[in-house]
């Protein structure tokens, strides 16, 4: 029996000791609506933070500190290394923070918005500046035509 509580405590303090989340080499560029989101998260973490603090620290769920403790680490990094990036005034070239809509060899439409890493989502339109396609992009201008993973891929529209 004793071995039986000596695993459980074995698997909660592996459970407990989460690696750190892993921070991007690459420049850590955001939009204002990027620096909003990275402070919500923030301000998520440390709410979190205090919560299992209050709920008895370590002793009381290791886990939940655990993980409160690294998202703090992680987006306490995150906003310390945020550079606010605008987008110059350079009317349709592709650039950090515009929409580029595109048009794909088999006729496909697509559109989204270059931002940060912690803020792209392709699913609602919006993906990473060091993304291939995006990284491809920019810096071109309606018409010009790009080598994507191997197919082509045209400037429709910036804005």
């Amino acid at each position: 029996m004793a071995v039986a509580f000596t695993r459980e405590e074995d698997y909660e303090a592996r459970a407990a000791d989460l690696p750190d989340r892993p921070i991007s080499p690459h420049p850590n560029l955001v939009t204002a609506s990027g620096l909003d989101a990275i402070e919500a998260e923030l301000a998520a973490a440390r709410a979190a933070y205090a919560a299992a603090q209050s709920e008895g620290g370590i002793s009381a769920d290791r886990t939940a500190m655990s993980r409160a403790t690294r998202d703090l680490r992680y987006w306490s990094a995150r906003r310390g290394s945020a550079q606010l990036t605008e987008p110059e005034d350079a009317a349709g070239t592709v650039q950090f923070g515009r929409t580029v809509e595109v048009e794909r060899e088999d006729g496909r439409r697509q559109s989204f918005r270059i931002v940060g890493e912690d803020e792209a989502d392709p699913a609602r339109g919006s993906i990473s500046y060091v993304a291939p396609l995006a990284r491809a992009l920019l810096g071109k201008a309606v018409g010009d035509v790009v080598e994507v993973n191997g197919g082509e891929v045209e400037v429709m529209a910036v804005r």
